[in-house]
């Protein structure tokens, strides 16, 4: 099996914080697919998975240009997306259902305001 490759893009400039969604494309490799750098805001990453952007996301990964660090914060969007299904009274959407599901119960990280 090939080594898995990190994306290659960091945009240039201030410190961000760039949000990467590793989305499966139903084998076992692994596909990180990077939201737009003008969009890369985390609500933008949130609603662009409850829209369905995604095939089949797996994980959300946060990391900072100027800092340098990295965070999974797949159980804070996680917990995110449900609580917004919660408080509409919808179902979470099916594309994202898998997703939520397997990052509730995990150690839970307050939601992000």
């Amino acid at each position: 099996m090939p080594a898995r490759k990190s994306p290659a893009t960091v945009p240039y400039g201030a410190d961000q914080t760039i949000y990467l969604v590793v989305d499966s494309f139903g084998s076992r490799e692994e596909v990180y697919r990077e939201a737009e750098f003008e969009r890369a805001e985390l609500e933008r990453v949130i609603a662009d998975m409850l829209d369905g952007v995604f095939n089949n996301p797996v994980g959300v990964i946060a990391y900072n240009t100027l800092e340098h660090w990295t965070e999974d914060v797949s159980v804070a969007v996680a917990a995110e997306i449900q609580s917004r299904c919660d408080m509409e009274g919808q179902p979470v959407p099916e594309h994202v259902a898998d997703f939520v599901k397997s990052h509730n119960g995990l150690a839970r990280r307050p939601a992000f305001a």
